[in-house]
């Protein structure tokens, strides 16, 4: 009996892990076509005959929508799940892509943003899905080798756009191919099935099923779509939480009944409201807050890098361009350390939090005072690998925070957090580089030190709570 609970338990890891491959190609995909994209949207703008005004307000289009669109879409892939959601992401980004190959003034470049900045969340909720599928302990290694996986896309995609350009036409190539790019994209999710049973168990039951047996407290989690139908995580029904005196304080984390892709758009709009206000009214301000000062320090970092590389030690565009592509490789690489490096402090996200946020702050204050270019290579290699796993962190504990179930909304409003960053990164570095080329990076010191302290007063409330729940869950047995 055992044995064959077991069989069935590995027959549904490995579906399961089909999936998992599966999320990490579409993730491959999605910013390898992007990314062909990106370097050339000015300059096409520009050869429409827009000013460099209007291009920069163009350009700004769609980092405004994805800054309101970001929660709102994370949310309803939690109100009709992961699947229905993600198909239409792709395929109206591969619409909005497939309007771009046809711009041939302004306004119809302008039309091809709003589908794109609107509906391109598809990463995100690829990020929820993966959170759905695998258990908490394995979340941090999945998160990071899909990081990996996407970053290698960022890296490969500007040398085919690149090349595609150099080719009469090659701006609308680039772009019908992004939408052909986005469209196999679409039919890879239609392959994942609509509905996946999985179970929340022990790794060695199966693995070592002859000592160790079935343990009768192992449960099964069944996915409507990637969303949750039936959860044990303790998190709050949406009446449970109406109920609460105070939905900011609440202990749990969010739960709420699943809404049908076929139901009212209203029912759906209603839903997705509930969930953002629930969130925006939790204690998870902190988190946020220490997403938003990382978000601008690490952006402040980047902002003048090829400038003050040139100003600060005569370095080529050309030997910039080798360093900056170097951290990229490497920040990809660090994808694959997350998993060991939460094995190493096992599993102490809040503890790995803190020491990576300290370590980027350490390393954007050297950079800042570096003598030689030498020390900036140097910073720049564990700068990456500092970042990765920052972030990984971070939206990590937003997911224990707020639990499984909301992880499309959560994940969406740490993107919008993010997005705030950019708005404000490029206004934060024009004035700081008034006083120096070093500017930037010194701003980005004191913003990452805020958090740092933010981190030191919060992480000891963070633990608190934590023996509080075991102790309820204990006495509750």
């Amino acid at each position: 009996m055992i044995n064959q609970k077991c069989s069935t338990l590995l027959l549904k890891d490995r579906r399961r892990r089909r999936i998992i491959k599966c999320i990490y190609v579409v993730g491959f995909m999605d910013l390898f076509g992007v990314s062909m994209i990106i370097p050339l949207l000015s300059h096409h703008v520009k050869a429409l005959g827009a000013s460099p005004t209007v291009a920069g307000i163009v350009g700004s289009t769609y980092g405004i929508l994805q800054l309101f669109s970001s929660t709102i879409v994370g949310s309803w892939s939690d109100v009709v799940g992961r699947r229905y959601s993600l198909l239409t992401c792709l395929q109206l980004s591969a619409l909005g892509y497939g309007l771009l190959g046809m711009s041939t003034s302004i306004a119809l470049f302008v039309l091809a943003r709003i589908p794109v900045g609107l509906f391109k969340h598809s990463l995100s909720i690829c990020r929820a899905l993966l959170s759905d599928l695998v258990s908490a302990s394995e979340r941090p290694l999945v998160m990071g080798h899909f990081n990996a996986a996407s970053s290698v896309g960022f890296i490969l995609g500007p040398v085919v756009g690149g090349y595609l350009t150099e080719r009469e036409g090659g701006f609308y190539t680039s772009s019908f191919t992004c939408a052909a790019i986005f469209i196999i994209n679409a039919g890879l999710v239609w392959m994942i099935p609509q509905s996946e049973t999985l179970a929340d168990r022990n790794d060695a039951v199966c693995r070592n099923d002859t000592s160790a047996g079935y343990h009768e407290n192992h449960f099964s989690k069944s996915v409507q779509n990637g969303s949750h139908t039936n959860s044990h995580h303790p998190l709050l029904t949406a009446e449970t939480q109406q109920e609460s005196t105070s939905p900011g304080k609440h202990q749990g984390g969010f739960r709420w009944r699943d809404v049908s892709f076929l139901q009212p758009v209203w029912k759906q709009l209603s839903s997705v409201g509930s969930r953002i206000h629930i969130v925006a009214s939790s204690d998870m301000w902190d988190l946020f807050l220490v997403r938003l000062l990382m978000a601008i320090a690490i952006m402040l970092y980047y902002s003048n890098f090829s400038l003050a590389m040139e100003e600060r030690f005569s370095l080529k565009p050309k030997m910039t361009g080798y360093l900056i592509s170097y951290s990229s490789t490497l920040g990809a690489l660090a994808g694959f350390l997350v998993g060991p490096v939460t094995q190493l402090y096992k599993n102490n996200m809040p503890a790995l939090l803190l020491h990576s946020t300290v370590l980027t702050c350490t390393l954007i204050f050297l950079y800042a005072a570096a003598p030689n270019v030498w020390q900036v290579l140097l910073t720049s290699t564990f700068f990456a690998i500092s970042t990765t796993i920052g972030r990984t962190c971070i939206t990590d504990l937003e997911l224990q925070r707020g639990g499984v179930q909301a992880s499309g909304t959560l994940i969406g409003a740490g993107q919008s957090v993010t997005a705030v960053g950019r708005i404000l990164a490029p206004l934060l570095s024009g004035l700081a580089q008034e006083f120096s080329p070093c500017g930037p990076p010194s701003l980005g010191v004191v913003l990452a030190l805020a958090a740092v302290a933010l981190l030191l007063i919060r992480i000891p409330k963070w633990d608190a709570r934590e023996m509080t729940k075991t102790a309820k869950l204990r006495n509750s047995k």
